[in-house]
């Protein structure tokens, strides 16, 4: 589902009624809880927090005109959509999620990066901040280097 915005309230006040208080709930959980050099900016039509080019003037390897990609959240058709590089470049921070998901009771919905919320009753915010506590950008910058020396 595509929402055209020009800020992330933007895009917050475009959101379905339905959605937009877990939205928001999320939303505040990422910025309380994140590493603060992260930059949160509009890409890809959503929500994203990047490494700037101030910390890593190189960007991102497939377009180094842009800030590498660290976490987005969207909504999608049929559910909220957290994007974490950091599950998909590090695989002992997807086996602790996979196993602390596991813990709270609900369901996990995922794919690489992708971890869906379709039920805005059963999103584990407690964990989503520990998430976002887990991982710097000096942590995923070197994660980063590491997976693109392969």
């Amino acid at each position: 589902m595509h929402i055209e915005a020009d800020s992330v309230e933007d895009y917050v006040a475009k959101l379905p009624e339905d959605r937009r208080p877990a939205f928001q709930q999320l939303l505040a959980t990422i910025r309380q809880n994140i590493d603060p050099e992260f930059e949160e900016v509009i890409e890809s039509a959503m929500p994203n927090w990047v490494i700037p080019h101030s910390i890593h003037p190189e960007g991102y390897h497939c377009d180094p005109k842009k800030p590498v990609p660290f976490l987005a959240l969207g909504n999608q058709k049929n559910f909220i959509a957290l994007y974490h590089m950091g599950l998909y470049a590090d695989p002992a921070v997807l086996e602790w999620f996979q196993n602390a998901y596991k813990q709270t009771g609900c369901k996990l919905d995922m794919g690489k990066s992708c971890i869906r919320f379709k039920k805005m009753d059963q999103i584990p915010y407690e964990l989503i901040a520990e998430l976002m506590r887990r991982i710097s950008v000096r942590d995923f910058l070197d994660v980063y280097a590491s997976a693109r020396q392969r």
